[in-house]
């Protein structure tokens, strides 16, 4: 018979891989989404949905982690996770049969994608922490690396899914994942097995679930909501409401904090943190999810509005052609994150983690280095050597952590270990957004109004110059022509005079990336070398954690729960055969 720990590990890779698909999944095929129920992506009052459809699903499983973790502790993890498990599928079916068109169709798409996030948030909250109970410590690492890679492996799958299936119907980005939902939940039901250990008498804290629960979430709205232009400036980041909601959403977490030092059985065990090993990898793993999460955001844009453009692909097929570009990263991760996970269930996380985060640091510098209009092999050389240094980062971090922990708070573990690096791309892919919008702000129109002037169109140049940043790299993020876009809605006055040759010109593949190239790559490097530093913060970081340490004291408890229950499921299956 296979063994249990095989079956655990299968079905948790399965819920992670599809969960991780569709968080990304959604940013290929939103032009055709859009198109589908009705609405333009680019005009003002649809750029909330756009918001909330890029950035909900991931708002709601950063908000939940903790909680689902902590709760999971409480009731059973494997019972919670085969609850995300069917929670995720039917928010699948929901958005797949979404009724409704216009307005009501986007905001029906986003209340299915939150039902969608709930359930993901129950399966990344529990995967790790049901792979920890299943494997010994001599095996976790390289579990946890298989584990992990699923993870990239769905971000960069659902880029390249959702560019070919949105060219079959934009309901079947939605329709993907149904069967893989009932299959994985089905056997989630069937197969897994409950090894932690449950709480006898579980006490909820209401409290310090209300108050992370709110707090999160107003934080990272206004984060997000900080993207869109704020009366003349770029963004919103001068805005008084915004600014209000993220002091509000940091006052609940600073009341948060307050709470569980205090409550009895606290939602958050920030005790944990007196665990270095757990402390120093978690905080290694946010500084890694800061400096990789918007820096990756950032190249998959300067490929879709620029690189692919200036080397033939159009507009409309660049969301795809983005996708399998990045493969080489996927390939550096795919490389080395079990082959790391399994060095470090022999030497431990220390020297591996550290080094990845080092490499990851390097891989950065060297693409400051690259000319807007580069050679492609330079491009995946680097971008392999990224994804060298993620993998063999996040397989040895995640088992450290995981490792350094008792038994009955894996959850809560493997639901903060989450939480912080889902907030850390949340906020990377803001922070890095505003870096590149503000630098553009300043020298955008210049370079516009230049190559305007180049092309024989300065009348043009009054009303390109107030095309806002966010309008132009949202609008080649989703595979629209920004230029094509804005001289369909700029005065007939002001494109009268121009001929065909010109206007063809200006809307052509390559006119408007080399007008933006330069001002865009200023800004990118700036992104990048923030992302190299905080990367050598984070290798910093995970130097502290100390030698290899494993909570040995119930390891023997763990692995005889394994051997028990492989006797128990053996003693079944003879009975049902004689």
């Amino acid at each position: 018979m296979v063994h249990y720990k095989w079956v655990a590990l299968s079905n948790t890779t399965l819920g992670i891989l599809m969960a991780s698909i569709n968080s990304n999944i959604i940013l290929i095929a939103m032009p055709a989404i859009f198109r589908g129920i009705g609405l333009n992506p680019l005009a003002p009052d649809s750029f909330q949905y756009l918001l909330w459809l890029l950035f909900g699903y991931s708002i709601v499983t950063s908000t939940l982690l903790v909680t689902f973790g902590r709760i999971s502790d409480m009731f059973g993890r494997v019972k919670l996770y085969n609850l995300g498990f069917a929670i995720f599928t039917i928010g699948s079916i929901l958005l797949f049969l979404t009724p409704s068109t216009g307005a009501l169709g986007a905001e029906e798409l986003i209340l299915f994608r939150i039902v969608q996030g709930i359930g993901g948030a129950f399966l990344f909250a529990n995967s790790a922490a049901i792979i920890t109970d299943a494997f010994s410590h001599k095996e976790r690492g390289l579990a946890l690396g298989i584990n992990q890679v699923a993870m990239l492996v769905g971000s960069l799958l659902g880029i390249i899914l959702g560019g070919v299936l949105a060219v079959v119907d934009w309901r079947a980005v939605f329709l993907v994942s149904v069967p893989f939902g009932i299959i994985g939940t089905i056997w989630s039901y069937i197969k897994l097995r409950e090894l932690g250990v449950t709480e006898k008498h579980p006490k909820i804290d209401l409290i310090g679930n209300a108050t992370f629960a709110i707090g999160l979430t107003v934080l990272l709205v206004g984060v997000t909501y900080a993207l869109l232009p704020y009366g003349s400036d770029p963004t919103g980041w001068s805005s008084p409401l915004i600014l209000a909601t993220m002091l509000i959403g940091l006052v609940l977490i600073g009341m948060f904090v307050v709470v569980e030092s205090k409550v009895k059985a606290p939602m958050f065990k920030l005790e944990l943190f007196r665990i270095r090993m757990f402390a120093a990898a978690n905080v290694a793993g946010v500084m890694g999810a800061i400096a990789r999460g918007g820096a990756m955001l950032m190249l998959i844009i300067f490929l879709q509005g620029i690189w692919l453009p200036l080397h033939g692909v159009n507009y409309e097929n660049t969301p795809f052609w983005s996708g399998i570009y990045m493969v080489p990263m996927l390939l550096g991760f795919v490389i080395m994150g079990p082959l790391s996970g399994w060095l470090s269930d022999r030497h431990g996380a220390r020297v591996l983690a550290s080094l990845g985060m080092v490499i990851s640091a390097a891989g950065l510098l060297m693409l400051t280095m690259l000319p807007y209009n580069f050679a492609y092999i330079n491009f995946a050389v680097i971008i392999f050597i990224v994804g060298i240094g993620g993998g063999m980062f996040s397989a040895p971090n995640t088992a450290s952590i995981m490792n350094s922990v008792p038994p009955q708070d894996r959850g809560a573990a493997s639901g903060m270990r989450a939480t912080l690096q889902n907030v850390g791309s949340t906020v990377s892919i803001a922070i890095f957004f505003t870096i590149v919008i503000i630098s553009l702000s300043s020298s955008l129109p210049t370079e516009l109004t230049s190559a305007l002037n180049a092309a024989g169109a300065p009348q043009l140049s009054a009303v390109v110059s107030r095309i806002p940043p966010t309008t132009a790299l949202f609008a080649a993020f989703l595979g629209y022509n920004p230029m094509k876009t804005l001289l369909s809605a700029a005065p007939a006055n002001a494109t009268a005079s121009l001929s065909n040759k010109t206007t063809a010109y200006i809307e052509s593949n390559t006119w408007f990336p080399n007008a933006i190239a330069k001002p865009f790559l200023g800004a990118l490097s700036t992104a990048f070398y923030i992302g190299a530093i905080l990367s050598i913060i984070g290798a910093v970081a995970s130097l502290m954690r100390g030698k290899k340490f494993i909570d040995t004291v119930s390891e023997q408890t763990d692995e005889e729960r394994v051997k028990v229950l492989e006797t128990k499921l053996d003693s079944r299956s003879s009975r049902k055969r004689r």
